[in-house]
C-alpha cells in the first residue's frame, strides 16, 4: 500500500535535503488518521535466473515502504494553521525532535513536559497524557522558523485524558492518540522519524 501523500512528501524531502527514515508517519486531517509506514530494502533479482544480479557487485536495492497500521487520531478543532497563537494543526514535513515520558505509567499527566500525576488521581480530563512526541518542522518559512515554527509552538503527538474525542477534531493544534496506540508507537519510533501532516 502506498500513501497518496508519499509523492508530495518525497518532493519535500528532496527540496529540503532530507534523507527518508526507516519509519514514516503520515497524518491525515481529513480522515483523522495516523498511518505508519516502514521502509523495506529488497535485493534486486535477475528475472531470468531468479538470482542476484552479481555477487561481485555491491547489492542493488529497491527502497519501498510497506503500510504497517492505521490509528485513529484527533487534530485541531480550530482547523489547519501554521501560525503561532492560532491553535491550528500545521501541515507539511516534520520529524520527531524529542520523545518524552518513556517508562511512566499509561495515563500519566504531563505539564510543561513534566509528570505531575495520573488521570485517575483527580485529573480525568487532563490535556496531555501518557507520552509526548515533540515535532519539529523541516520546511523553512512554512513550519520552521519565525511565527510558523512547529517546535516553538509545542506541536506534539500525545495522549489525552478524554479519549472519547479521538476520531474527530478536538485538540488545540496537537495530534491526539489513544494511550494503547501511542505507547507501542512511542516505543517503536526513534527520534528523527519523519512525520508528514496533510489535509487529505
Amino acid at each position: 500500500m502506498m500513501c497518496p501523500a508519499f509523492g508530495v512528501r518525497s518532493l519535500a524531502c528532496k527540496k529540503n535535503g532530507i534523507v527518508p527514515t526507516q519509519f514514516v508517519l503520515t497524518v491525515s486531517i481529513a480522515e483523522q488518521t495516523v498511518s505508519l509506514f516502514e521502509r523495506i530494502v529488497a535485493s534486486v533479482y535477475d528475472r531470468r535466473s531468479n538470482s542476484k544480479i552479481s555477487s561481485n557487485l555491491p547489492a542493488v536495492t529497491d527502497r519501498r515502504y510497506r503500510h504497517v497500521t492505521n490509528l485513529r487520531c484527533s487534530t485541531s478543532r480550530f482547523g489547519i494553521s501554521q501560525v503561532a497563537g492560532s491553535n491550528g494543526t500545521p501541515l507539511g514535513l516534520h520529524r520527531i525532535a524529542e520523545k518524552i515520558g518513556g517508562g511512566w505509567p499509561l495515563r500519566t499527566v504531563f505539564k510543561s513536559r513534566k509528570p505531575i500525576g495520573c488521570t485517575w488521581q483527580g485529573m480525568p480530563d487532563a490535556k496531555i497524557t501518557t507520552r509526548i512526541l515533540w515535532l519539529e518542522g523541516l520546511e523553512p518559512g512554512f513550519n520552521r522558523g519565525g511565527n510558523v515554527d512547529s517546535h516553538a509552538r509545542y506541536i506534539y503527538i500525545h495522549g489525552t485524558g478524554d479519549e472519547t474525542t479521538i476520531g474527530r477534531p478536538a485538540s488545540c493544534g496537537c495530534i491526539h492518540l489513544a494511550a494503547d496506540d501511542l505507547v507501542p508507537l512511542f516505543d517503536k519510533l526513534p527520534a528523527g522519524t519523519l512525520v508528514w501532516i496533510s489535509k487529505k
